[in-house]
């Protein structure tokens, strides 16, 4: 299989509707391929049950869904190419034949994103921003593909910590539209979670219609992390609605897709949000 040509403007979401930013919050349900997730849901080379978890995440209402195949947990194991192509490419073949819904990979090798591509993903979500790989904005614009730039750092350390995120992710674009990469086909991510202390990560969420000024879709992926965890005191599994109050500010800040563990009921959180702050509306609405 050849990796289409496509674009964010032409991808099918959830119930068979085009994507349209700005019209309600988009849900990316997370599938780890991998044996050490921080979340405690890797699932490794368990094709059956990854294909599971992808179809029940579609019949929950998850818009898109991102496979990862490398952990990203804080002092992780780094696999080489290979390792990573094994874990993922059976799997993304096995869930493109069976589910509707747009795949992004999460990766930031140039290799892996090219025959990710060519086994069904459509989108690349790379969370150092082109700063470990820039040729993966090449194999986006030679593909057509989406391509997600998050933000990421070595250190905690910064001169203006929301002034420094900003400049960084202006440089991660403007990196992809060098390499070819359609304005339009590029997500911004601020990295939540990453180079960030837990007071960063509250201060980027706090501020986060700040980020609009960028100009591109916002994606937040704040599920179950470890801030969280800080804040309640919470174990990773008892997560769910300290993610569900972020998930709920993160679009009141102006997120666009949000990425999560917990589909069914964070799909409930968007729509219940997307109702007050975007003015969405069900389609049996009446009044």
């Amino acid at each position: 299989m050849s990796p289409t040509k496509t674009s964010l403007s032409n991808l099918i979401v959830a119930n068979g509707e085009p994507l349209i930013w700005g019209q309600r919050t988009y849900v990316m349900g997370i599938i780890n391929v991998t044996p050490d997730s921080f979340s405690g849901d890797g699932l490794g080379r368990n094709v059956p049950a990854i294909v599971e978890q992808a179809l029940r995440f579609q019949d929950q209402g998850a818009d898109f869904l991102d496979v990862g195949a490398e952990s990203t947990r804080p002092e992780h194991e780094p696999v080489s190419a290979e390792e990573e192509l094994g874990r993922l490419i059976p799997a993304l073949e096995a869930i493109a034949a069976r589910v509707r819904l747009p795949i992004s990979v999460d990766t930031c090798k140039s290799p892996v994103a090219r025959q990710a591509l060519a086994a069904g993903a459509t989108i690349i979500n790379d969370i150092w921003g082109l700063k470990a790989d820039p040729i993966l904005a090449e194999v986006a614009a030679e593909s057509g593909a989406p391509l997600i730039l998050m933000h990421n750092q070595k250190t905690r350390q910064y001169q203006d910590l929301l002034p420094d995120i900003i400049a960084s992710l202006r440089h991660s674009a403007q990196q992809a539209l060098q390499a070819g990469v359609r304005q339009e086909n590029i997500i911004l991510d601020p990295g939540f979670g990453f180079g960030k202390t837990p007071a960063h990560n509250l201060e980027v969420l706090h501020r986060l219609s700040e980020f609009k000024d960028l100009e591109y879709p916002l994606l937040l992926g704040t599920s179950r992390k470890s801030t969280i965890g800080l804040v309640l005191d919470l174990p990773v599994e008892e997560r769910s609605e300290g993610t569900a109050a972020t998930v709920a500010l993160s679009i009141a800040g102006g997120a666009d897709i949000v990425r999560v563990h917990d589909v069914k009921a964070m799909v409930r959180v968007c729509r219940m949000t997307d109702a007050i702050v975007r003015g969405w509306r069900p389609r049996s609405w009446s009044q």
